[in-house]
């Protein structure tokens, strides 16, 4: 991995870099389309959340970062973390972590996930928390590797009242 800049990193030949805006159509254009292809396109989810179409204001929030991968100009996925409302203090939220599917099984989210671990233990958070599907299971297996635990119920107040899975990381 090479850094380009504090806001960029090259991975021949992906490109990680934070969200800018002209990233908000593409990026909702995916993430819908994840949620089709996997059946949870239903109210109470990020596909009917108005922040979905408006991502690169969503994360000009403090204490909140968004990390796309792109390929030729291509937009492949993107993960960020955000200071959600009601978590405990030291916690963000691990959000909006998708992959269009030809990007999947390439290493990719695990690189969106690293730079999104690594940028939330630099704005001093101590635990990431994530909310999820039973159909994600490709993600939630990514999660268990990335020493994500399952909890009972859900933190804070995402608004994302449908998700059915919940868990919790430990950064070191």
């Amino acid at each position: 991995m090479t850094q380009m800049s504090s806001r960029q990193f090259y991975f021949m030949p992906v490109i990680l870099r934070q969200i800018e805006e002209k990233d908000n159509v593409p990026l909702a254009k995916l993430i819908r389309e994840v949620f089709r292809e996997f059946g949870i396109d239903k109210p109470g989810t990020v596909y009917d959340d108005p922040t979905t179409d408006k991502l690169f204001e969503l994360f000009q929030t403090e204490k909140s970062a968004y990390w796309v991968a792109e390929e030729n100009e291509i937009l492949l996925g993107g993960c960020g973390i955000f200071p959600t409302k009601g978590l405990p203090d030291g916690c963000a939220e691990l959000v909006k972590f998708y992959l269009s599917p030809h990007a999947r099984g390439e290493g990719i989210g695990r690189l969106l996930m690293q730079v999104s671990n690594n940028t939330a233990i630099s704005l001093g958070y101590k635990q990431l928390y994530l909310e999820s599907f039973p159909e994600l299971a490709g993600a939630v297996s990514i999660y268990k590797k990335q020493d994500y635990r399952f909890i009972n119920a859900p933190l804070g107040d995402s608004g994302h009242h449908a998700c059915t899975i919940w868990m919790l990381k430990e950064l070191s």
